[in-house]
């Protein structure tokens, strides 16, 4: 979905000010040129303080003042936290879980299951849509908030999975005993009235299952929400969800809890709630693989939720990098900055997740900084929104395989995540920009990549074996790793040779494998990256690979498994397969990764990390190019491409030259060269310039 500006803003909560500032906050977001702010999604127990009682004063004064303001809305619905007259109502609507009864208080408790929790969801999200149907300035509607199924194991829970499963195998137990593999350990079912509860099995088969379901549940949650919202809004109106990833103290991976592609079906616009680390550690990873996973949900641009503003203890940005960090987010095709959250809240458990505004609520460093965002967006937006990037590498991901590595982990070693990050984050210091694609949902886009790669796929169907065999045939590079296609979609291990079903496309297969200690990487000469032995840089996993047709391009430097295959590649049809069995360091990842990427034609950036580049067009059919220096230490590149202008930088003035060190063109009086405002002529760019950037800066350039 196209936005006719970039979305600028804030989630705003009147209700939690300790003072009435309201036109104050929106007149201080007018100066900072923020265009959007996001209200509603946590406060039921504002808008229902009891049972079919209702007061939306807060709601009201919000829109009201925010359309004076001119300053536009995004509702988000209430119901990722129960209020406590809901609770005495349904004491079990707080979920059981694996762990255990919950308690109240903590937010996202609830059980999604429960009845009667999802007979008031649709009473208050009816409420709250008939409420907001009067303001022209509400442009679209999040539902829920980072939405899970909270691991409920609910006997609602329960009873809907012992029904999904009777469908799921045509009531015939027979047929769910042999898949699942009952017959270990005596848990065979023999009867559906004896069907245990999931939270004792052993049975990785059963527990998947479960898992699917649970994310089924998130799914169908959401699809509901969105009918009730469609049904009051407006045609114009969008409808979003703010997707969140993996936790580890901060966004790291693909989410384990939701199969988003699924679940982004019934959005008008994919949302995401990107968190990162900032200061010393900040990289753009983190941005950038969260935009590629929101990117490939609608297969268009997406809105940036929420991220952060001074944000979690140790998060406060070097001045600067807040802009380096909002542009970041466009350069990945988001059309949608915002914080979460205005105002620092002076109570409760996120007291010290501050917002744009400390407590004191006055103007500081970090408003200033987003002023000047503000005034970017303003002035260069037309030339950045609606970004389309254009990928020739892409990385499959699967719920399905990263629940099998927690059933099934590497003892002390990598989890899915790790896996997905290892080769996401070295295309990423590479400058290869890559998509993200649903292994089972996207299959029919195979063919518009040049190399797909594979990070522990370890639950694959017959469907998408073919699917990948296909690709290679016709011509495509295929890398897959470790612990690929072991087992089928209900993790019971294949009996035939691995990999399954690609055995020839590899030209390899194995049936042995073992902790890697001490062990190094022997290059092959064939291999244009070969330098040599690699020592010590294979870890925690190795799969002793036993090559047919295909060459060996790195055995394992080991005094006892050194005559095995640690990296087979093979012509298959038009195409090209390697498998790497190992787990290895980053540079010797990076080393295959250069590899292949020359086997499929895709360009090689002379720039790496620390210097990232991003590419995309815009809506003016004009190619953007962002560059970013994250590091203290300056760094320089040279510009190849047609004659350009530079749009924007993150510090001035800027050395601009060419590469024999004459002075770059001013742009005064060329036809089409300014931006919007026409405020100052802008550099030309010719080829072969050279760029120079400061520490934690950026520089944003159009062809012309």
């Amino acid at each position: 979905m196209k936005t006719d500006k970039i979305l600028f803003g804030a989630a705003y909560y009147d209700e939690y000010l300790p003072v009435d500032r309201i036109e104050t906050d929106m007149e201080m977001m007018k100066k900072a040129g923020m265009n959007v702010i996001r209200i509603a999604e946590s406060t039921w127990s504002t808008w229902e303080p009891q049972d079919g009682v209702f007061d939306f004063t807060h709601l009201h004064r919000m829109l009201s003042c925010s359309k004076e303001h001119g300053i536009q809305v995004i509702v988000g619905t209430p119901t990722y936290a129960v209020p406590t007259w809901l609770a005495r109502k349904y004491p079990d609507i707080i979920t059981e879980t694996h762990d255990g009864p919950g308690r109240y208080g903590h937010r996202q408790n609830m059980d999604i299951a429960h009845p009667g929790y999802l007979k008031h969801v649709d009473r208050i999200i009816r409420r709250l849509m008939e409420e907001v149907q009067k303001y022209d300035h509400v442009i679209g509607f999040q539902l829920d908030n980072e939405t899970k199924s909270y691991d409920t194991c609910s006997a609602y829970a329960q009873r809907k999975f012992v029904d999904y499963v009777r469908n799921l195998f045509h009531d015939d137990l027979t047929l769910l005993n042999e898949a699942w593999g009952l017959d270990y350990w005596s848990n065979r079912i023999n009867a559906w009235e004896d069907f245990p509860d999931v939270r004792g099995t052993i049975n990785a088969s059963l527990g998947e299952e479960y898992r699917k379901f649970q994310r089924k549940l998130v799914t169908d949650f959401l699809s509901l929400q969105a009918e009730i919202v469609a049904s009051y809004a407006r045609p114009e109106q969008f409808i979003t969800q703010n997707f969140d990833y993996d936790w580890r103290g901060y966004s790291f991976g693909m989410q384990p809890e939701v199969n988003q592609w699924d679940a982004a079906r019934p959005l008008t616009i994919a949302g995401c709630d990107i968190y990162h680390p900032s200061a010393q550690d900040l990289t753009g990873k983190e941005i950038a693989f969260g935009g590629a996973i929101a990117r490939s949900l609608k297969k268009d641009n997406y809105l940036v939720l929420e991220t952060e503003a001074q944000g979690n203890h140790g998060w406060l940005s070097y001045p600067g990098q807040l802009r380096l960090q909002a542009f970041s987010h466009l350069a990945n095709g988001a059309n949608c900055v915002e914080y979460w959250h205005w105002h620092s809240i002076h109570n409760a458990i996120e007291s010290y997740w501050k917002g744009v505004l400390s407590h004191n609520l006055k103007e500081n460093a970090t408003y200033r900084e987003a002023c000047r965002i503000g005034a970017d967006f303003a002035e260069y937006g037309t030339h950045l929104v609606n970004l389309k990037k254009h990928c020739s590498v892409a990385i499959l991901l699967d719920n399905v395989s990263l629940d099998a590595l927690q059933w099934f982990p590497i003892q002390n070693g990598p989890t899915y995540n790790d896996v997905f990050r290892w080769v996401f984050d070295a295309l990423y210091e590479m400058n290869v920009e890559c998509d993200i694609l649903s292994a089972e949902n996207d299959i029919d886009l195979f063919s518009q990549y040049k190399l797909l790669i594979t990070p522990a796929l370890y639950s694959v169907s017959d469907r998408l074996t073919d699917a990948l065999k296909d690709y290679v045939q016709a011509g495509g590079v295929l890398l897959s790793t470790f612990k690929t296609a072991v087992a089928d979609r209900m993790l019971k291990i294949y009996h035939d040779d691995l990999p399954h079903g690609l055995t020839d496309v590899f030209g390899m297969t194995y049936d042995q494998f073992t902790d890697a200690v001490h062990v190094g990487l022997k290059m092959n000469p064939e291999h244009p990256q070969a330098d040599g032995t690699a020592h010590n840089c294979v870890h925690h996993w190795m799969e002793l690979l036993l090559p047919d047709t295909a060459g060996t391009l790195a055995l394992y430097d080991h005094p006892h498994w050194g005559d095995c295959a640690a990296l087979t590649g093979n012509p298959f049809g038009q195409g090209y397969a390697a498998y790497l069995g190992c787990y290895t360091d980053a540079d010797a990842l990076k080393k295959i990764l250069a590899f292949l990427c020359e086997k499929a034609d895709i360009p090689m950036e002379e720039a790496v990390y620390p210097l990232i580049v991003k590419r995309g067009t815009n809506g003016l059919q004009k190619q953007i190019t962002y560059y970013f220096n994250y590091s203290e230490e300056p760094q320089e590149t040279v510009y190849h491409g047609p004659d350009a202008r530079m749009l924007l930088s993150g510090h001035e003035p800027h050395t601009l030259t060419s590469d024999t060190g004459s002075p770059a063109e001013s742009a005064a009086g060329l036809a089409d060269s300014k931006p919007d405002s026409g405020k100052k002529p802008l550099p030309v760019i010719k080829e072969d310039s050279r760029l120079s950037l400061s520490c934690w800066d950026f520089l944003i350039v159009e062809e012309l």
